[in-house]
């Protein structure tokens, strides 16, 4: 569904105010309120992409305590409005410069409201307090999207490609076919597992600095994808050649950060770039054997971050070797980029645009 944020411009020239409008552009945004980040994302069609007017990240830490308590809490529950609340003002601000007066908007929330016992009534209350169609989307929807985001890179695979999300509150993998006549690449089979960053060092972060911690839980979670497997005998396609793997998450742009030596975080040196299994294996030893002191130093990392990063790594190494494909595309997008070029797509049948520029 498509949503429209609409603000009143307060003046008393109407011929003016017509003027203004007569040269605007039309504005996208996609908010995605996930468990760990509240994050937004406003474009306008540019080409076969969009070019990006304005971004949002902010750590809300929403399923902090979900683990142990099946409920989001009440100081979660207030960061995460506050940085709604910022969302919902940047929006608002952009309808003055938007065609129609109006932003053509989406809000998502993923696996930490799904899970909450409170969830709903947490949308309920964030979208009386912010103004914000925020919905709570299912686990198809998060890998459709993510395979979205992703398209233009993915329409580089032969035939197949692997795409896997690690996110805070669980994992998405995308399974999906790529169509030889340039339509976009298309969902065979997705999987969600209730495992991320977030739930996993809540409860076994310290566990993972530890070599039995660690092959624990890569095992776990191995056993978690080995039926998405024996339905899809991915393990046989890879055999065969043609399948591309792509991950987009904060832990697979960290290991490459990590593989190319970067002193901090360059999303143009790290989105779409290929690392051959041999890098991944040597940036995965490398984060491994940091330590909690060296990864809050890395320039990729810091310190708000590294308690993410090893059990980050760990579902990652579940994926890795079970799918042993020859090289792994990174992809910084996600849920926003998707968000965005299905919207386009949904105003502007005509545009089939693949992806950010």
């Amino acid at each position: 569904m498509v949503y429209s944020a609409a603000v009143s411009l307060n003046t008393s020239n109407r011929r003016s105010t017509e003027q203004r409008r007569a040269g605007r552009r039309p504005v996208f945004a996609g908010i995605d309120l996930g468990t760990n980040n509240c994050r937004m994302l406003v474009g306008t069609p540019s080409g076969s992409g969009f070019q990006v007017l304005d971004s949002f990240s902010r750590v809300v830490r929403l399923g902090e305590g979900l683990y142990d308590t099946g409920e989001l809490s009440p100081v979660a529950m207030d960061r995460a409005l506050a940085a709604l609340s910022i969302c919902a003002d940047r929006v608002r601000r952009w309808s003055n410069e938007a065609e129609g007066g109006r932003v053509v908007l989406r809000a998502i929330a993923t696996e930490a409201c799904r899970q909450a016992e409170n969830g709903s009534a947490f949308i309920r209350q964030a979208r009386e307090a912010t103004g914000l169609p925020l919905e709570i989307i299912g686990p198809r929807e998060e890998a459709e999207l993510a395979v979205e985001s992703c398209a233009s890179l993915i329409c580089k695979a032969g035939r197949r490609a692997l795409l896997f999300d690690i996110g805070g509150g669980s994992t998405e993998i995308a399974w999906v076919r790529v169509n030889c006549d340039g339509s976009p690449p298309e969902l065979i089979g997705y999987l969600s597992i209730p495992v991320g960053v977030v739930t996993l060092s809540e409860r076994c972060a310290n566990a993972c600095y530890s070599e039995h911690g660690f092959s624990s839980v890569v095992a776990d979670v191995a056993n978690m994808l080995r039926p998405f497997e024996a339905v899809h005998r991915i393990g046989k396609e890879i055999a065969q050649g043609g399948v591309l793997m792509v991950g987009t998450s904060g832990t697979v742009t960290t290991l490459a950060g990590v593989s190319l030596k970067l002193d901090r975080y360059r999303r143009g040196l790290i989105d779409g770039v290929a690392l051959e299994r041999g890098q991944v294996d040597a940036a995965l030893s490398e984060a491994r054997e940091l330590g909690r002191d060296g990864l809050s130093r890395h320039g990729c990392i810091g310190a708000d971050r590294v308690d993410f990063v090893l059990p980050g790594c760990a579902i990652f190494a579940a994926i890795h070797e079970l799918w042993q494909v020859p090289e792994l595309t990174v992809a910084d997008r996600g849920l926003r980029e998707g968000m965005l070029m299905r919207l386009m797509r949904v105003a502007q049948p005509a545009r089939r645009g693949y992806g950010p520029l």
